[in-house]
């Protein structure tokens, strides 16, 4: 006869199996757990109530028409006739202005990694870079213009020496001008994110592919390119998200004469509504919340790969 038969003939009940006992460690780590993710969480109402809710409520809106019911045609009119056009033509200069910004901002990187890390000049162009990447906007648009535009500084300046840019034409109020300023502020974003990326090219690489007798264009096109060809291409997803979503620089350069979607955003938002599409401006926006989330995803990645090699 087993314990339990014993104890239940007997009339007793059995007793009940113990607790396992809860160790310490265990406590702490859950509390330490605890502890650090509630540092989120003003982090997490913020970014809810700022970025989260705005989206859902734009996701949603660009399927309703003006009384609420669910439709497509806001989304088909997005990208059709004009609006299609400053989606093709914002993706154009985004992508024109980010593979411009990404080649020459890679050379200044690399141009400034050769000089001394606490010398004067690396110095100049970081602090220089962390400026200007930052600089636009309103601010941006009148500097060039007082630079490059009808009567700017330069326009003058060139004009007296004999070469009128505006009668060879060349306009500043333009998608051609238009891309030379974004051009300005994408080559500081592109040293600041690529340099990095330089930065974790390895010496002892370089020195172990030359005592295996590699020349230097091998030790480049075998090693560096496939190396720092998933940052460099991370990089320029990155400036092409930068241009894609860049409002008040295109507003205050062109007023509008350069069709981008932002800018069409911009003008459905203040009151330009069309008839009956009310919710036309949100479909547009999700247009763009699409274009990079999905350049964004590359992106992330990219940055991914990179990272087993230069990490």
């Amino acid at each position: 006869m087993t314990a339990e038969t014993v104890t239940a003939a007997a009339g007793v009940a059995p007793a009940a199996p113990a607790a396992a006992p809860v160790r310490p460690g265990s406590a702490r780590r859950v509390l330490s757990w605890v502890a650090g993710h509630l540092g989120l969480l003003p982090f997490l109402l913020y970014t809810g109530v700022f970025l989260g809710a705005p989206v859902v409520m734009v996701a949603i809106g660009a399927f309703q028409d003006n009384d609420g019911a669910f439709t497509t045609e806001n989304l088909t009119a997005a990208f059709a006739d004009q609006f299609g056009r400053s989606f093709a033509t914002s993706i154009e200069l985004s992508a024109l202005t980010a593979a411009a910004g990404a080649i020459l901002g890679a050379i200044l990187a690399n141009a400034v990694l050769g000089a001394k890390p606490d010398g004067l000049l690396r110095k100049v162009v970081s602090s220089a870079a962390g400026v200007l990447a930052n600089f636009g906007g309103v601010p941006l648009a009148f500097a060039f213009i007082a630079t490059l535009g009808s009567i700017g500084i330069v326009t003058k300046a060139l004009a007296g020496l004999g070469f009128d840019i505006y009668a060879g034409g060349f306009n500043l109020f333009t998608f051609t001008g238009l891309s030379i300023v974004y051009v300005y502020f994408q080559i500081p974003l592109m040293v600041i994110v690529f340099t990095p990326a330089l930065e974790g090219m390895r010496e002892q690489w370089r020195e172990a592919a030359a005592n295996l007798g590699a020349t230097r264009a091998q030790y480049f096109r075998l090693i560096a390119v496939p190396v720092l060809l998933p940052p460099f291409l991370a990089s320029t997803l990155l400036l092409f998200a930068n241009a894609f979503s860049a409002y008040a620089t295109a507003y205050a350069l062109t007023t509008g004469v350069v069709p981008l979607v932002p800018i069409q955003i911009g003008s459905l938002v203040s009151g330009n509504v069309v008839a009956d599409q009310q919710n036309l401006g949100k479909a547009l926006g999700l247009g763009m919340v699409v274009v990079v989330a999905l350049v964004m995803a590359i992106y992330a990645y990219l940055q991914k790969r990179a990272s087993r090699w230069l990490s």
